[in-house]
């Protein structure tokens, strides 16, 4: 089977999901999904690093041809926006790094793409996920999320290729 392997990204900084799938035109196929996990009472830089070397131990392994990451939602906590907004650019980084065609999805686009609604809920988003990758055994929440932005990125790329526009993976 050829086509797209595509790596998508739900960061946060006590867990980043992960999720590889191989798009095929409108065939996608479960590659991959993971979480990476880092603890409270580590030093926040400790925990950026160890997110970092676990991202760039993914792509490494994984070699996609493209990934997406899902945009930040603020909250009432300024401090946990802030952190989730680090834990965000050590992902972006990552996948920079690794010369990685990047997509960015807002959380409403993703749920969208997926459920059909942008108001769907977590369980909603997992089983749509389990529907599109039958077999997928999802390593968590934040995996099922990554794969679903993965998922919305071949959607979008898919649809972009269609329409005659030349886009990077």
């Amino acid at each position: 089977m050829g086509g797209l392997i595509l790596l998508g990204l739900d960061p946060g900084l006590g867990s980043t999901g992960w999720g590889v799938i191989r798009a095929d035109g409108n065939r996608l196929a479960h590659v991959g999904n993971g979480q990476i996990r880092t603890e409270p009472s580590m030093q926040l830089p400790r925990r950026l690093s160890l997110l970092h070397d676990a991202l760039n131990a993914v792509l490494r392994a994984e070699r996609p041809d493209g990934a997406a990451v899902e945009e930040v939602l603020g909250n009432s906590n300024a401090q946990s926006t802030l952190k989730l907004g680090q834990a965000r650019g050590v992902v972006l980084l990552a996948a920079a790094t690794a010369g990685v065609a990047i997509g960015e999805y807002h959380p409403s686009v993703v749920k969208k793409a997926v459920v059909g609604t942008g108001g769907a809920d977590k369980k909603q988003v997992q089983a749509m996920v389990q529907h599109l990758l039958p077999g997928v055994k999802l390593a968590g929440p934040d995996a099922a999320d990554a794969l679903a932005v993965a998922i919305t990125h071949a959607h979008h790329l898919a649809s972009a290729r269609a329409m005659g526009r030349r886009v990077p993976a």
